[in-house]
């Protein structure tokens, strides 16, 4: 995809955003949505003490595993939002107030999330050599798709897509094995707490079968949220080579390397503001509920710029991803 090189003019869309009040933090509201996600787990662990009033339906197991992958994926976005400064303005306290909702609820690394996403990703987007997300798939998403694994190349769409059930479970392993790896102790005690506060209450009062259908239902669903939320927003988009990289603005970079979907508010919040990548990239701390708003000015600003603004509906960046994958 040949593009003109955009004009660097990140200065006069970030004052247009700021005028409109639309990178100011959200103490409040990010407040009544944290508290919304630790009562809901209050809720599960008082659905689980009175199971015995449940069990004559079937569908209660799957009914409660769903319930719970909606709170666990309203606790990455929180998580993620926090650890961007979008609710408070301090690092330390941000820092420490992800950790009931990545660290306990989810069992992730806030620490790995922080450098792996925020530094790394966001800095250095779609450049192999520093954005390891990239890097998936033995690099069939890179410039040259350098993958050398054959078999890999030869099962690449059952392991892709087949991979979307299994997000949760990557994230976990990929977060304990950074904290062994980084000797962070303190943090992967509060992690192993996730196993007896969270599933203690499921697996002591559900029968075996029962909670053994919340914990799969609840990772499944989980994983292929995450999965279809994340996959969309770079992978089938540029990529530079760190020495190219350097000659582009701010602007240019992230816009060239991200992918906004289409769709109103039911789509933001299924996305989790994942959808509004372009304008989370150009902005990482304007609030997730403001990037709606951030959008209808970006787009207007590119357009009155003649700069190309990478936008596509779910299904269709699913189909460019898939297309990308074909020449693996």
């Amino acid at each position: 995809m040949s593009i003109a090189k955009y004009p660097d003019v990140f200065d006069a869309l970030k004052a247009e955003v700021k005028e409109a009040g639309l990178l100011q933090r959200v103490p409040i509201r990010g407040s009544v949505e944290m508290a919304g996600v630790i009562l809901s787990m209050i809720i599960v662990d008082v659905l689980a003490f009175n199971w015995s009033h449940f069990t004559s339906n079937t569908w209660t197991p799957y009914a409660l595993g769903f319930f719970m992958a909606i709170i666990f994926t309203r606790a990455v976005f929180i998580s993620h939002d926090i650890l961007h400064l979008q609710y408070f303005k301090k690092k330390s306290l941000s820092f420490y107030l992800s950790y009931p909702f990545s660290v306990l609820i989810l069992s992730y690394s806030s620490s790995w999330w922080d450098i792996k996403h925020n530094i790394n990703h966001h800095t250095w987007c779609n450049i192999p050599q520093k954005d390891e997300d990239i890097l998936e798939m033995d690099g069939a998403f890179t410039i040259h798709q350098k993958g050398n694994r054959a078999w890999l190349r030869a099962i690449k769409y059952f392991v892709f897509w087949g991979a979307m059930f299994f997000m949760h479970i990557a994230f976990i392993w990929r977060s304990y094995g950074f904290v062994i790896s980084h000797k962070k102790w303190g943090e992967f005690g509060l992690m192993l707490l996730h196993w007896p506060l969270i599933w203690g209450p499921i697996f002591y009062f559900l029968p075996p079968t029962d909670a053994l259908t919340v914990y799969l239902t609840l990772n499944f669903t989980l994983s292929l949220w995450l999965g279809l939320g994340f996959v969309p927003n770079h992978f089938g988009c540029e990529v530079f080579e760190e020495e190219e990289s350097k000659s582009l603005s701010w602007m240019e970079l992230q816009m060239r390397t991200s992918r906004s979907l289409s769709g109103g508010a039911f789509s933001h919040w299924f996305f989790g503001g994942l959808n509004t990548q372009i304008e989370h990239h150009l902005f990482p701390k304007a609030p997730r509920f403001h990037l709606l708003k951030v959008k209808k000015i970006t787009k207007r600003f590119a357009q009155k710029h003649n700069i190309y603004y990478f936008e596509a509906t779910p299904i269709e960046a699913y189909i460019q991803i898939n297309d990308v994958l074909k020449k693996y």
